[in-house]
């Protein structure tokens, strides 16, 4: 990395990606093995990242799977869901049955996500085009006239640019890329927010359920082994009221929807320990302009709803790796070309966020102002009186709108 005030000077930088999370991560790992020189970007030290999501989808697993890598990676500590139910009040819903998926792993796998970016990190060094620069804060993008040629960064070494013939926006819902680009975003809403926090696990604890319900409370428990991280959905800008309520309220709450915590909800001494998540669901007009490229959450940042986000990232990469890589390495990549990749990945986005949009209002929405939700809804009781409309959930979240395959080439077969 150049010093500050400096510019690299590596003419041969292909693609400098902005963010090291599941989208970034993967088209970087997908175009280093075509042979592109790219280097990604990450801001933090390391992938450690509460507020990751830690759902693998069976698309992602088939990803793995076409790249030569499954078997390794289902080596990585991981718990394997081969269906989501949810609780509503004392009665659980079945809701996605996997065993239908066409894929090679028909279950959800949950693995933190910093394991799955280290996993996908290691890999990716193995190709010599490859090259990962954490603690590097990508802060503002450099023009050639109408053209982004690059970024500014801020890291250990002070503030530098760095060129590429693309620059790829993958930093997030917070996207600094997106803001210094000028890209217009569609804001689509939501009445939600969630509260992060954890909780010690017991052994003896209840398996993991998609979601707990009883009225007026939602909260989500992703089993990490020793520990519970619990996300209780709120009513968005409620907050500051439920601190006003005070902690001890706040408790009673936790338990009234996960009574079997009621000997740890102590555990939880003070506000600091609770994180709060705002919800958002939006899209960019135009995820490109020439030079540059959003994808994932930069480009439409999702609703934690059914844990599609991560789906959605991914496949985005893939998308790109397979349109894009070979215009790379002949240094031809047009603005034509980048808006194939919107194109290509704009159907399965409104969908995706249209189903979400939909289970926000008229369930999450309902469940947090009905205190009389204490029983499921009757389409909801379908899922369990018809096994066979389970099959529908679980391909849009095993699988989403539009999966893509790994078409991207290998120069180093």
């Amino acid at each position: 990395m150049s010093s500050a005030n400096n510019t690299t000077k590596d003419q041969s930088l292909r693609c400098c990606i902005a963010g090291g999370g599941p989208a970034g991560m993967m088209l970087g790992f997908l175009l280093a093995r075509a042979g592109v020189k790219v280097l990604v970007l990450e801001k933090h030290n390391d992938f450690f990242r509460d507020f990751r999501g830690d759902t693998i989808h069976p698309s992602t697993l088939e990803l793995m799977f076409e790249l030569g890598l499954l078997e390794e990676f289902l080596k990585v500590p991981h718990q394997e869901l081969h269906g989501l139910a949810g609780q509503i009040g004392n009665e659980t819903i079945p809701l996605a049955d996997f065993s239908h998926l066409p894929t090679k792993c028909k279950f959800l796998a949950f693995m933190p996500q910093w394991d799955f970016l280290d996993f996908l990190a290691d890999h990716a060094k193995v190709y010599p085009a490859f090259e990962l620069l954490m603690d590097m804060e990508v802060v503002d993008l450099v023009f050639d006239g109408d053209k982004v040629a690059g970024v500014k960064v801020t890291g250990p070494n002070g503030p530098s640019e760095i060129r590429a013939d693309l620059t790829i926006g993958a930093d997030g819902r917070q996207s600094i890329v997106r803001e210094r680009a000028g890209l217009k975003v569609e804001e689509l809403g939501a009445p939600i927010d969630v509260l992060w926090f954890r909780i010690s696990r017991k052994p003896e604890d209840p398996g993991q359920v998609l979601g707990r319900f009883t009225a007026g409370k939602i909260m989500v428990m992703l089993n990490r082994e020793d520990y519970w991280q619990c996300g209780f959905v709120i009513q968005k800008f409620s907050f500051e009221k439920i601190k006003q309520r005070g902690l001890n309220q706040f408790r009673q709450d936790i338990i009234g929807v996960a009574p079997f915590l009621e000997n740890r909800v102590a555990e939880i001494i003070d506000w600091d320990q609770i994180k709060l998540l705002t919800v958002k669901v939006d899209r960019l007009l135009t995820w490109c302009r020439p030079g540059l490229l959003c994808i994932g959450d930069a480009a439409h940042a999702m609703s934690p709803v059914g844990g599609v986000g991560i789906n959605l990232a991914i496949q985005d990469a893939v998308a790109t790796a397979n349109l894009l890589s070979d215009k790379l390495l002949e240094r031809n990549v047009t603005f034509e070309d980048l808006k194939q990749v919107q194109q290509r990945r704009l159907f399965p986005t409104r969908i995706t966020q249209r189903a979400q949009v939909i289970i926000q209002n008229r369930v999450l929405g309902r469940a947090l102002t009905d205190k009389q939700f204490n029983s499921p809804p009757w389409f909801i009781r379908l899922f369990k009186t018809i096994p066979f409309l389970q099959r529908i959930p679980a391909y849009m979240v095993g699988l989403g709108v539009r999966p893509e395959h790994i078409k991207s080439p290998n120069a180093f077969e």
